[in-house]
């Protein structure tokens, strides 16, 4: 069997003997795969919304649960974006807002109470992966949001100065390209 990195290679191509280390760091790697998470819980909310509103107790609360499904689709997309800031935090505001629903479903009177039980031990698991990673990334960037934006009204582009440039632009004279005829070559 081949591997993987030779299957779209020509003869002439360089093989891949090793590869180097990622460029994606532990917290990189795992909001990727929050993001996917997200993206597969929210198909899943949006798809099978009536069996998990039975599995808890929320007849008739199907509506909602297809809105939090969309809710955890876009933050899905965000945690896997070059942001993925803004998709981490949304991901963390989303499990607030799921703990505070299942705690609301989980009433004496719920005969479903147990499927609430390991649903609010669930969300509660992610919730704490989320906020580490959102903390973890937030510390990885390199510039705050409290720095102030950068300013390059100092710099002109011209590496020895703009006047030298203009300078260089006075004293060259512009010339027509000259038409370049196909030399024949001797067989």
């Amino acid at each position: 069997m081949k591997p993987i990195s030779t299957i779209s290679r020509s003869n002439g191509d360089p093989k891949v003997i090793k590869s180097g280390p990622s460029s994606m760091s532990g917290a990189d790697r795992t909001a990727r795969l929050l993001g996917w998470f997200s993206i597969g819980l929210g198909m899943t909310e949006l798809l099978a919304s009536r069996q998990i509103a039975r599995a808890l107790g929320m007849q008739g609360k199907e509506g909602l649960l297809r809105a939090y499904g969309v809710r955890e689709i876009g933050a899905g997309v965000l945690s896997l974006s070059v942001d993925k800031q803004i998709g981490l935090l949304s991901r963390v505001a989303g499990d607030a807002l799921d703990l505070t629903t299942l705690v609301g479903v989980m009433r004496d009177d719920n005969p479903k109470r147990d499927n609430v039980a390991f649903a609010l031990a669930a969300v509660s698991a992610v919730t704490l992966i989320d906020i580490a990673v959102a903390r973890t990334a937030s510390t990885q960037c390199s510039r705050g949001c409290s720095d102030p934006p950068r300013s390059y009204s100092d710099r002109s582009g011209y590496p020895r100065g703009i006047e030298v440039a203009r300078q260089d632009a006075r004293g060259s004279r512009i010339t027509e390209p000259q038409e370049r005829v196909p030399q024949l070559q001797p067989v």
